[in-house]
């Protein structure tokens, strides 16, 4: 088995902008947010059933022709050390291929692109980067230069790519997206996501109220002041904030 995959998605509509896509979930991950909303991935990840990866394969040659991409996620995709592998098949089946990652293994990163094995990365930026802070929200040690370098790779890559933060209102506040904002100043497109309070990784989370939307689109507008596109995720067909 190249790497295991513990979850498939067919189709979705709503995964990456524009395109139809089937979903790839990864198991393991080496931070330890709270709010993460696939503890199963996380903690227990052995306990699921593994898909063979020829019957992904399999799916996404009967859908070329209408589904656009897929995109690989987790868990963090980039702790496989076989992942390249993955990605390579299927890139191979001619299909648009988006990885999902916390960034935390930039030299993975900066290989997979510079082989023209991907087309496009989201990467998430759980907090500012400020050690403590970023340590407090992703549970765990974090190398914060590892979490910068990824951001210059990612932004200096020319393919499509994305940044995105989940906003608690427990963890992070207006002041603190903007400090993110400003971290990634002149990056093409950065989304705020809705905190959930279901299936979190600590089950504490699951009494905490979201941000009103109207809440995280003043966020929004605030950080695009920074970057050339932000909005709130669920609402990419409007634009808060456009620098020319």
């Amino acid at each position: 088995m190249i790497v295991p995959i513990k979850g498939f998605i067919e189709n979705s509509l709503i995964e990456w902008e524009g395109k139809i896509v089937s979903i790839v979930f990864l198991p393991t991950c080496n931070l330890r947010c709270p709010y993460c909303h696939a503890p199963h991935l996380v903690q227990s990840p052995n306990e699921l059933e593994s898909i063979p990866v020829d019957a992904v394969v399999s799916k996404i040659r009967q859908n070329l022709g209408w589904v656009d991409g897929i995109v690989v996620t987790g868990g963090e995709p980039t702790s496989h050390k076989r992942l390249d592998s993955l990605l390579k098949v299927f890139k191979d089946t001619g299909i648009l291929v988006r990885l999902d990652t916390n960034g935390t293994n930039p030299h993975v990163l900066k290989d997979l692109i510079d082989r023209d094995i991907i087309d496009c990365v989201a990467m998430d930026i759980k907090a500012p980067l400020r050690k403590e802070k970023y340590e407090q929200i992703s549970g765990v040690p974090c190398n914060i230069e590892d979490i910068k370098k990824s951001i210059r790779i990612i932004m200096e890559s020319g393919i499509e790519y994305e940044f995105r933060t989940t906003v608690c209102p427990t963890q992070l506040d207006g002041d603190d997206i903007g400090a993110i904002a400003r971290s990634i100043q002149g990056a093409g497109r950065y989304i705020l996501q809705s905190f959930k309070p279901n299936h979190c990784l600590d089950t504490k989370m699951l009494t905490i109220e979201p941000y009103p939307v109207e809440t995280l689109r003043d966020f929004a507008t605030s950080a695009g002041k920074y970057v050339d596109y932000c909005c709130v995720r669920g609402e990419e067909g409007k634009v808060l904030q456009r620098n020319w």
